[in-house]
């Protein structure tokens, strides 16, 4: 009996490193599905439970990514459009090192600036793209901040400004560049010259492959991986042209396309639920929707029209989808059906998308206020949380800490005190 209560103390004691350890490292974190088994992050602040609070360069809606003890992120000075990326120790919040980089100026979306793709890391290296008018520049660097290779993948031309973020694909590194047919409604004015997606080696940069898009309505969704009913792994991509399709991640080329479910842009990021890909359309003007879709059929499984979001991504939780929309209505639905379990008002607007730890969903609105509610049946505000200054970021969360961005601040919040 001893033994057998040694040994599952020992299980206990792994299991809980495991999921304290557990790095984020993209884009709402482990597979962009912005989801954490923590639930150890407080709802409701106290002074207490802020661990550090620091200045950035510049401004920027960029959400930080964490490997071990450092956090990575971008920021930009919001006139001469020098990028930088920096890192952080993540326990103290002392920068350790800030590598900078001119760029040219160019028209952007009254809610961006040029610091709004989040890097993405691994073991060796972070990666971070940023873009103007004739240069997306990918860059990978050691955790020290050394530059290891640099590539440019061609000018972006739009009307928000460039704000997908890069994954990682087994040895690859991989993102979305997807640009408007034309610019202000002017056919003459500064044409784009490409939309693709683009799969670089890790550890050299050279350019794997190169798969175009139609040029139509720039899509700013970033990818996530699924297994297919054969086992392989589909890259799931979104944009409104090619509605949502799977590229093989070995050569890019194409699996499958639903053809056209969407009608307006993408922005969030597609999500799973066993067989169903959920996607999000939208525009600033409205007639927002999300649509379930089964890889093999020719229509969507179901529609969601009433208070749908356009920017924020949804959360993926046990047979639950929550809808968190722009301005502040959350919706409960049925994964399998679209069937809404519940509908509230938080308030607010919202540019960043949220986040779960354990059963608390965590979303920023654009004032800065953290709004936690239950990942649950019912509706439940669990916290309401105000830091005071402009945020569309989305916050990351690791090793039993959440780590908020607002346009020029970085707070960690939550975790034992040492």
């Amino acid at each position: 009996m001893r033994f057998r209560l040694a040994c599952w103390f020992v299980c206990f004691i792994c299991l809980a490193t495991l999921v304290q350890a557990q790095e984020w490292t993209r884009f709402r974190g482990p597979n962009g599905a912005g989801g954490i088994e923590d639930d150890s992050i407080p709802a409701q602040w106290t002074d207490a439970d802020f661990n550090w609070k620091i200045d950035l360069p510049g401004k920027g809606h960029s959400s930080p990514v964490l490997w071990g003890d450092k956090l990575f992120i971008l920021s930009a000075d919001p006139e001469t459009a020098t990028r930088y990326v920096l890192g952080i120790d993540a326990k103290s919040g002392k920068t350790l090192w800030k590598n900078e980089y001119a760029a040219g100026t160019h028209k952007l979306h009254g809610k961006s600036n040029y610091a709004t793709s989040s890097p993405t890391v691994d073991a060796d290296r972070v990666y971070a793209v940023w873009s103007d008018n004739d240069h997306t520049w990918f860059c990978a660097f050691d955790h020290d901040g050394k530059e290891l290779w640099r590539q440019d993948l061609g000018g972006c031309v739009g009307q928000h400004g460039f704000g997908t973020s890069p994954i990682v694909v087994g040895d690859l590194v991989v993102v979305t560049s997807s640009q408007e047919g034309e610019v202000d409604g002017d056919p003459t004015s500064r044409q784009p010259r490409h939309s693709f997606v683009a799969a670089l080696d890790r550890e050299t940069g050279d350019v794997r492959w190169k798969t175009p898009l139609t040029i139509q309505v720039a899509s700013y969704s970033v990818p996530t991986i699924r297994k297919n009913s054969a086992g392989a792994d589909e890259l799931i991509c979104c944009s409104t042209a090619e509605g949502i399709f799977a590229l093989d991640p070995a050569t890019g080329k194409q699996n499958w396309s639903s053809g056209a479910v969407f009608s307006k842009r993408t922005v969030s990021s597609p999500q799973l639920w066993k067989d169903l890909i959920i996607g999000t359309t939208g525009s600033g003007g409205g007639g927002n929707y999300v649509v379930g879709f089964r890889p093999g059929g020719d229509q969507p499984a179901y529609e969601i029209k009433k208070e749908a979001p356009y920017v924020p991504t949804p959360i993926v939780y046990q047979d639950r989808v929550f809808l968190w929309s722009d301005n502040g209505i959350v919706t409960c639905i049925k994964a399998d059906s679209g069937r809404e379990v519940w509908q509230e008002r938080v308030g607010g607007n919202y540019s960043g998308s949220p986040v779960r730890a354990g059963s608390k969903i965590f979303c920023t609105d654009e004032a800065g206020t953290v709004v936690v509610i239950a990942a649950a049946k019912k509706f439940q505000e669990l916290g309401r949380n105000r830091l005071g200054e402009l945020s569309h970021s989305t916050p990351a969360i690791a090793g039993g800490r959440i780590y908020v961005r607002t346009v020029s601040h970085l707070y960690s919040i939550g975790g034992k005190k040492s």
